[in-house]
Order: C-alpha cells, then structure tokens, then sequence
C-alpha cells in the first residue's frame, strides 16, 4: 500500500521540491546507516510525509549537506537529517518488510522474499527503538490477515484496522499532540485502504483475491466508494488542520488536498460502472 500519500509534483514550487527531495533522501541515507544499503530498495516517499509531518508539529534542529551516493553517483544531491527523518526511515524499513512478505504470498514474488530477508536483519533494532509502533504494525498485520482469510464482507473492518496501525505510526509520542495524530493517522490509514481496494478491484478479480468490495458481492460502484473516500479523507484533514504546523504547511497542503488523489484521478474511475 506504498505510494498514495505522496505530493502533486507538479503543483510545488521549486522550493518545496527541493524541500521534499532534500527529506526523501535524507531518509534514503539514514535507511543505510541504520539497516544497510540493500534496505534503501524499500524506499517510500510515503515516508517523506511523515518526517515532514513532525518536523513541522516539533520543529527539532536540522543538519544538511550535500552529496553524491551509490544511487546517484555522478550528481550531489540535499540531503536533510534530524529525528523525525530517522524515525521515518526506521518506519520504512518495517512497513516495507510487511509489504514484500505480502507480495510473496500473494503472488509469489521471489525478489519480495530476498528482500524481505534484507529488511528482516533490523527489525530487532527497530523494535527496541519504537515497540510499541513496531507492535501494533505486527498486530495489525496478522489481523488484516485474518480478516482476509475470512472472506470479510465488511470494508470498514479491514479499513480500520490498517487505521489503527497508520494512527500508532503517525504518534512518534504519547503528548498533548497524540489524540490529533492518532485521528489523523487513522483516518488516513482508513482512506489508504479503500483507495486501494477500489484499484486493485480488476486485478484481485482476475486473480482471485480476496478484496472487501468483491466480498461485498455488489460489484463495482464507484460512486459509493468515492463518497466513503471523501468522508475519510475529510475527517483526515479536520484532525491535520488542528495542528500547530507552519514550517512546510504548504508543502503538506498538497500532499493531503491533492497528491493523494493522483492515484484516483490516473486510475479514469471519476464515473460510476457495473461490474461485468
């Protein structure tokens, strides 16, 4: 469920896109410091709005430079380091193990295994570092399993289960802040969900795989998904909008308002259709 909650690139200034590059691969850098090199494959820029997220509700000191890796040898490139940006890449190592186990089992990835295996060396660490993230991540997981095993009918349960696990990652800390965070993360973790079932509704078809709106039996009706996206996404923003947050603001606006709809708007399903 990587790259839906990511920015319109189009609609950013120069600025900000330097601003959100600089944060992505600050991220990428600390994926290699902290879970080695082969783990910067997982890499999300899902992540990169995490950081920004709570860099902006904390505003903790940043160090930055410049320069050139073994992805992108011949060119220097900002780089962003702080608290949050290793947090993030901490968070992306574990979602990213979780999403390469998934497509192993589903489809039978052989490169999802390998990579699994990478990602699976620091997970221990992590662990320590965050338990209580990397435990409702884990718990969330074997439930969304358990749901899927049972052919649930019900969009709601599988979505608010990966809510609940979206609300724990997007709470670094247990504050005054939390309750807005744990909203937040939920009704984003929910609108990820949906967002995803709706566009994987052929593919899981044609595969037969499990999928809350086939289970649902009703076949495809894009309206009504629409309409339970707009309600989540809705609650998502009045959470985000009751943050103290000014620094990168903009920048987050059009992840929120609009990056992640681009997913919606590429699959052409503005329009309601029949399942054939």
């Amino acid at each position: 469920m990587f790259g839906y909650v990511v920015a319109s690139w189009k609609e950013l200034t120069k600025e900000q896109q330097d601003r959100y590059g600089a944060v992505y691969c600050g991220i990428c850098r600390r994926i290699q410091a902290q879970s080695g090199s082969g783990a910067r494959l997982g890499l999300s820029y899902d992540m990169a709005f995490l950081a920004l997220l709570l860099m902006s509700l904390y505003e903790p000191e940043e160090a930055s430079g410049k320069d050139a890796c073994t992805l992108h040898p011949l060119k220097h490139r900002p780089w962003i380091d702080n608290q949050f940006v290793r947090y993030a890449a901490d968070m992306n190592v574990v979602l990213a193990y979780y999403n390469c186990l998934d497509d192993w089992q589903d489809d039978g990835k052989r490169s999802a295994k390998k990579m699994a295996r990478i990602l699976e060396k620091s997970l221990p660490d992590i662990e320590t570092r965050y338990p209580r993230q990397c435990g409702a991540i884990r718990e969330g997981i074997a439930k969304l399993s358990e749901l899927e095993k049972a052919d649930c009918a019900n969009p709601d349960e599988p979505a608010g289960v990966f809510g609940s696990l979206m609300a724990q990652i997007l709470t670094y800390e247990e504050d005054m802040w939390a309750p807005d965070l744990m909203q937040l993360g939920d009704s984003l973790g929910r609108f990820i969900y949906l967002l995803d079932a709706a566009l994987d509704y052929d593919k899981d078809k044609r595969k037969g795989k499990y999928n809350p709106y086939l289970a649902m039996g009703t076949g495809k009706d894009w309206p009504r998904w629409k309409e339970y996206l707009v309600l989540t996404i809705g609650r998502a923003t009045a959470a985000f909008e009751k943050l103290p947050l000014v620094q990168d603001k903009a920048l987050l606006d059009n992840i929120l308002y609009s990056g992640i709809w681009m997913n919606y708007k590429r699959s052409g399903k503005e329009e309601g259709s029949t399942d054939d």
